[in-house]
């Protein structure tokens, strides 16, 4: 087999070239519009917003920096100024039903105009109709309603008087009521002088006094009557004037609203109200009413806030819209459930709570309805009962405005019950791709009511012409931060750095919050160096300080294994073990750290054990790669017999889980060395998840593993004959730091890129591995040989074990 060769410096970093741009800094460059590389999501919003039918809202998913947020507002503003303005909305008290407030929605601008309309016409109220009831006009005929009925009262009574008279009889008023008493000579007659009359004068005395009663009982009785007459002839008397008083007051405000029915229709309720409520206005102080005149209606005390009687004639102007032009784009940073679909508020009152319709806040459903709405979706599920509010509201396509208790149906406390408000929004939640798949599997509401999904590409193809775009997409960066221009060098190093971050050679990437960062750095040490101009050495700066401000950890991390605290060799050679490579995922930061791994093989039952898994320590991933390589074993090595191996595998001193099959392939190694007894060369690290069939297959972060094992070479001293295997589908994914491709262009370290276990167990062994002939047998001193020999071995003595002890010592 022909020997792997090593790869050349220049496949190791594809480096942007800085001459093959045709400016000197950025400031040359047209500033580009937008975002590039997402078309599928660009298409997908420029269609949710479109689409103006039930559920076309839009989910925008995609990695943390991908450019949602920013793409999808700039979408919404656009389309919002070509929008027509929202409707204004208010609350108004309820006169029929005082905790449900009425909505009304009103037409841009005018719910301000109604708000100062109802303060000027209560105002005016206040002032005009007193005064009406203070003038000469009135007191005079209210003086002769009442004069009226007290003229009734005195004619039957002077009647009766009369007729008493012609009876020798008196109408009296005493303590107890109105009596009759007999006279004589014009003077009541005393008891003694009553009972010295004759028999027959006093029965006819007696008679007519039981006669007069009786009239005067009548007339008594009809007393009330003429009261209530008296009343309800003052009462029309009141309606009347105070109708002549406020029609051109209300007149006024109906002028300004001929067209909106609703408020037509409030107007009239309040013009009832008043007129049944005049002592309210005509009272001097709290609890004073003014002297004969009638009792007002009960009155809501709810709506008596901080001493404002007139508080039911308010206006709760909930949303406005005064000189917008175009539909609101609203953000939602704290999708919690009362802002977003509003909120009443309570106030103290003697020990309790108490509230009114001019409590009533909006949330951003109010705001954004007529428009365009905004939620970052891990925030919205964070927050209790957010996701099914917004969900209940985009399904009724209402605003209603309840506690969760209410929503929930477990508040038993009197509270006000708003009307609900027609919901007319789009909107566009945005969050990783995972709470959007997990959303759409668990919910079934979820794909009713976000059926545009705008996927966001983490990364795009590198070309000259992308990396053109990309340098223009820095200049707009550069000029929306108000930052410095970069050089040309500089901006190659850039698009190098965003090719790194996208682990691939041919792609760059998308992340914008981490290249905005970037910018933003290595314009601080062009700052801090004097310089006008970002240059090379600035990012490079950036790069460094970055690095280093999130290197303590992985520093300890290589620090342990050069004290020998964890062993891990860089020369000489073994049996059974070799160097892997992981990666380490610290939040942001990604390390690679090389560990031991060991293999031992003894005669069995054709069980390859994977010690992590034993102990719990193993996922599911690096579980099914250690099954792989039994399943290779036997069907490369013992076809024609039975595996008859126990073979141990374990990561040395790891005190944590592991995960994934990129160790596969060192493993398989570390196998294959210890039952051909064979060493392997100490000096190389590998890489690689391996198939059923020796192939080696790609894995991620080959870049941190390689410079992690390099970063331990270097500081024991590179020898030359340290290096790293990895598949060689990873070639493509090199974006390696200088220093490696460095010491790969000195000489003294080398990276070796492999398609199949056995071009590298003869890297690492130094020994063929042979290919098998017709027969299915490797050629002599091959490591293929050895290995099936042993393997062979194994199977004889396990038949032979078998067949002395018997089945049951198998």
């Amino acid at each position: 087999m022909t020997p792997v060769p090593a790869l050349k410096p220049a496949q190791l970093n594809t480096r942007t070239d800085p001459a093959s741009f045709t400016f000197d800094t950025t400031a040359e460059l047209e500033p580009i519009s937008g975002i590039i590389g997402q078309e599928r999501a660009v298409a997908a919003v420029e269609f949710g917003i479109g689409v103006h039918h039930p559920g076309y809202n839009i989910f925008a998913l995609g990695s943390p920096g991908t450019g949602k947020h920013t793409v999808v507002r700039e979408f919404l503003a656009e389309q919002a100024q070509d929008d027509d303005p929202p409707s204004d909305w208010c609350y108004v008290y309820n006169f029929d039903e005082p905790h449900r407030p009425i909505a009304l929605e009103l037409p841009m601008g005018q719910g301000t105009a109604l708000r100062s309309a109802m303060d000027e016409l209560l105002d005016e109220i206040r002032t005009v109709l007193p005064a009406a009831f203070e003038t000469d006009d009135y007191r005079v005929r209210r003086q002769a309603i009442e004069s009226t009925y007290q003229q009734r009262q005195e004619e039957a009574f002077s009647a009766l008087q009369a007729e008493a008279t012609t009876k020798g009889l008196n109408l009296l008023r005493t303590p107890t009521g109105l009596i009759f008493a007999p006279v004589r000579e014009g003077e009541v007659l005393k008891a003694e002088d009553f009972q010295t009359m004759a028999q027959e004068e006093q029965d006819r005395l007696k008679a007519a006094i039981d006669e007069m009663q009786e009239k005067l009982q009548r007339v008594v009785v009809q007393l009330p009557r003429w009261e209530r007459e008296l009343r309800k002839e003052l009462q029309n008397f009141h309606a009347e004037l105070a109708h002549f008083t406020l029609d051109p007051l209300l007149r006024e405000v109906q002028e300004n609203f001929t067209e909106q029915p609703s408020v037509l229709a409030y107007l009239a309720a309040v013009q009832a109200d008043v007129i049944d409520n005049l002592p309210l206005f005509l009272r001097a102080d709290e609890g004073e009413e003014q002297e004969g005149q009638p009792p007002a209606q009960p009155v809501d005390r709810g709506t008596e806030r901080n001493g404002d009687r007139f508080v039911r004639y308010r206006v709760n102007l909930l949303v406005e819209h005064d000189g917008r032009t175009g539909a609101p784009v609203v953000y939602e940073d704290n999708p919690a459930y009362q802002n977003l679909v509003g909120r009443v508020e309570y106030i103290p009152h003697m020990g309790g709570l108490i509230t009114d319709f001019t409590h009533i806040k909006c949330g951003s459903l109010h705001m954004a309805n007529g428009g365009y709405l905004m939620i970052d979706a891990l925030k919205l599920l964070s927050q209790p009962y957010a996701w099914e509010g917004l969900k209940r509201a985009l399904r009724s396509e209402t605003i209603r405005l309840e506690t969760p208790g209410q929503m929930l149906s477990q508040a038993n406390a009197v509270s006000l019950e708003p009307q609900s408000i027609p919901l007319k929004i789009k909107v566009a939640l945005v969050g990783d791709r995972s709470i959007y798949y997990q959303l759409s599997q668990a919910d079934p509401d979820f794909d009713e009511l976000f059926k545009v999904m705008a996927d966001f590409n983490d990364e795009i193809d590198r070309t000259v012409e992308s990396q053109l775009l990309f340098a223009r997409l820095i200049r707009s960066m550069v000029a929306s931060k108000s930052l410095r221009h970069l050089d040309r060098e500089a901006t190659a190093r850039v698009i190098d750095q965003c090719a790194r971050v996208a682990a691939d050679a041919d792609k760059l990437s998308m992340r914008v919050a981490m290249l905005v960062d970037l910018l933003q750095e290595a314009d601080y040490f062009a700052g801090k160096a004097g310089a006008e101009i970002v240059g090379l050495a600035h990012v490079e700066q950036a790069l460094d300080a970055q690095r280093y401000r999130a290197w303590r950890i992985p520093e300890r991390s290589q620090e342990a294994i050069l004290d020998g605290t964890i062993r891990v060799q860089t020369e000489g050679e073994a049996v059974g073990q070799i160097n892997g490579l992981a990666v380490m995922q610290l939040g942001s930061t990604a390390f690679g750290q090389p560990s031991r791994i060991s293999a031992r093989v003894t005669i069995g039952r054709g069980e390859v054990v994977n010690i992590e898994r034993e102990v719990a320590m193993s996922g599911p991933s690096h579980s099914k790669g250690v099954l792989i390589l039994s399943s290779y074993l036997a069907a490369r090595y013992a076809a024609d017999f039975p595996l008859s191996l126990q073979a141990g595998l374990v990561f040395e001193q790891s005190y944590g889980g592991v995960d994934g099959d990129s160790a596969s392939s060192t493993e398989l190694y570390a196998l294959l060395s210890a039952i051909a007894n064979v060493p392997i060369r100490q000096s190389f690290a590998v890489t690689g998840s391996v198939d059923q069939f020796g192939n080696v297959q790609v894995i991620g972060g080959v870049n941190e593993k390689i410079e992690g094992f390099f970063a331990i070479c270097q500081q024991r001293g590179l020898t030359g004959e340290q290096g790293v295997l990895i598949p060689a589908t990873n070639v493509g994914h090199l974006m390696l730091r200088q220093e490696v491709v460095d010491a790969v262009t000195a000489g003294q370290f080398h990276i070796y890129p492999v398609t199949h276990i056995d071009e590298g167990i003869e890297l690492l062994t130094g020994v063929s591995a042979g290919v098998a002939d017709d027969q299915g047998v490797y050629p002599e001193g091959t490591i293929n040989r050895l290995v099936q020999d042993r393997l062979r071995g194994f199977a004889q003595r396990w038949s032979a074990f078998h067949r002395q002890n018997g089945p049951e010592f198998v």
